[in-house]
């Protein structure tokens, strides 16, 4: 049994979503769970929608309008028996989407959140199974919902992985061990019926929770990349392939901000020894790359992590007294109330400096709080450099026209916060 999962890129238009077919075409007969994110910049969209929306914003309904007629011309393009019950499926999403605009928001901005921005993955696992089926590749087609089970940590479900797995092992598994499954990433349920997302960029983190549950031999996560590379290709032209890499280390690239993978996803399959494999939509022959292979045999490679947008905070005691366990237990108790993430940390006697990325709603709560103790100074706009197995002559490539604010190094690794020169 096999669980796949394709991203925003692999279903951003028509043509894409008919080359998911081609490469779903290859393992008709096979176990298959298929595991599916927003199309194309969807789910940015539907952030917008959801801000709008909560603050009352007339804009919301121009918002509305564009992500209806994005997916209305996927879906011309793609179906063409006109009496496909999909074209009414998708339309009464969006009438029930269009309701909850009409609705007075919940006073919880995340979870209105939720419930917005989780219409992404519904839309594309709709279109993505109806043009299957329509192409002669049978599938069924799920709700994630009903399976995956969290708490109500809105936009950071924690998972009941008791009831989770077993709903997924007693009524997943039998389906999907009959025929092709399509579902949903990103997405679960709370108790009380509400949507609940798992984080962004979760939709790995759901083939993961899947493949748990299934027993899969292997996930495979599609990108438009040929595998894990050493860099992002995008920012550094000379980035390669990495063949082979141990759970510990795609763990620590993924904490570290590596976007190929979810930092959560290694977890549940380290647990069960699942391999997961890396492959390229546009070339689904290649090899890709494996993750899960032991330390001896995985390639040490230098790696490049580069996270934007992020933001420098500086706290310090306007009474000068030090920054020790006392006043590190009360700012580390406000950066967890506000829900902020700190990617690297650094302290002095008199100050503690942060990089975190630049979420504006919740940073900036967490600074008006701080502010009424501590004298707070940042620094927008810098990048977090992470380098592995680095050499002096990598660390003075990267640090060319760039102003460097914060260096930490250990044994193999090196993060640098870093802005443009003025």
């Amino acid at each position: 049994m096999k669980v796949f999962k394709f991203g925003g890129a692999s279903v951003k238009n028509a043509d894409a979503v008919r080359n998911v077919g081609n490469v779903l075409q290859a393992f008709e007969g096979e176990e298959v769970l298929v595991v599916v994110s927003a199309m194309g910049k969807t789910t940015n969209a539907l952030e917008l929608l959801a801000t709008a929306y909560f603050e009352n914003k007339e804009e919301k309904h121009d918002i509305y309008k564009q992500v209806k007629i994005f997916h209305e011309e996927i879906i011309k393009g793609l179906l063409h028996n006109s009496s496909s019950h999909t074209y009414d499926d998708i339309e009464n999403l969006f009438i029930e989407l269009e309701c909850e605009l009409e609705n007075s928001p919940d006073s919880n901005f995340d979870k209105v959140y939720d419930q917005i921005v989780s219409y992404g993955e519904i839309f594309s696992s709709r279109v993505l199974s109806a043009y299957l089926n329509e192409a002669g590749i049978k599938n069924r087609w799920m709700d994630a919902q009903n399976f995956i089970c969290t708490d109500n940590t809105y936009r950071e479900g924690k998972v009941d992985w008791d009831i989770t797995g077993n709903l997924i092992s007693k009524k997943l598994k039998p389906i999907v061990k009959k025929q092709m499954v399509v579902t949903q990433g990103f997405i679960g349920r709370n108790k009380d019926n509400f949507t609940v997302t798992l984080g962004r960029e979760g939709s790995d983190y759901s083939a993961a929770i899947f493949a748990y549950g299934l027993d899969a031999e292997s996930v495979t996560i599609w990108k438009d990349v040929a595998g894990v590379m050493n860099a992002d290709p995008k920012k550094f032209p000379d980035a390669i392939k990495i063949d082979a890499i141990s759970y510990p280390k795609a763990i620590e690239m993924a904490y570290f901000g590596a976007t190929v993978i979810h930092p959560k996803t290694i977890q549940p399959l380290q647990s069960k020894n699942i391999p997961l494999l890396v492959k390229s939509f546009v070339n689904p022959t290649a090899e890709g790359t494996v993750v899960g292979v032991s330390k001896e045999k995985e390639v040490h490679l230098p790696t490049i992590i580069s996270k934007g947008n992020q933001l420098l905070i500086s706290i310090s005691s306007k009474d000068f007294s030090f920054i020790v366990e006392d006043n590190l237990s009360k700012i580390f108790d406000a950066f967890a109330t506000h829900k902020v993430k700190i990617n690297l940390m650094q302290n002095s006697a008199i100050s503690f400096s942060v990089c975190v990325d630049n979420d504006l709603n919740r940073v900036n709560q967490l600074i008006q709080f701080l502010e009424k103790d501590y004298t707070i100074k940042s620094n927008a706009g810098v990048s977090l450099l992470t380098i592995t197995n680095y050499t002096q002559e990598t660390l003075s490539k990267h640090l060319q026209d760039t102003q460097l604010l914060i260096e930490q190094k250990t044994r193999n690794t090196v993060q640098l916060v870093v802005g443009l020169k003025a």
